[in-house]
């Protein structure tokens, strides 16, 4: 099983930045896709991007793309999501996934809090 273990989050301005990073740990993480889930008060969890174990497949919801981007360092077991031109709407409790593909994450992280302010 892995263990992801996350960084980054807080606040930001609307049309700012911010880097999350997600650590992974456990046998054969490098083989886990991961990616990006986020759950915003009164809303269901959705997915927002992920990227596959070796790194040449990403997908991304239509919200998101063009602004954000996912990848990863197999090397040192990290996964990143820097998340660019930030709108209010991307305001979310930010959870790093697992899972065999990136359509089954379904092990997560702690979550981290994204707010963006207008």
């Amino acid at each position: 099983q892995v263990q992801l273990v996350e960084s980054g989050g807080g606040l930001v301005q609307a049309g700012g930045s911010m880097r999350l990073s997600c650590a992974a740990s456990g046998r054969t993480s490098s083989h886990y896709a991961m990616g990006r889930v986020r759950q915003a008060p009164g809303k269901e969890r959705e997915f927002v991007a992920g990227i596959s174990g070796s790194g040449s497949n990403t997908a991304y919801r239509d919200a998101v793309k063009g602004r954000f981007t996912i990848s990863r360092d197999n090397a040192k077991n990290t996964v990143s999501l820097q998340m660019n031109n930030l709108k209010p709407e991307d305001t979310a409790v930010y959870y790093c996934a697992a899972g065999g593909t990136i359509a089954t994450l379904g092990s997560w992280g702690q979550g981290t809090q994204v707010t963006v302010s207008s």
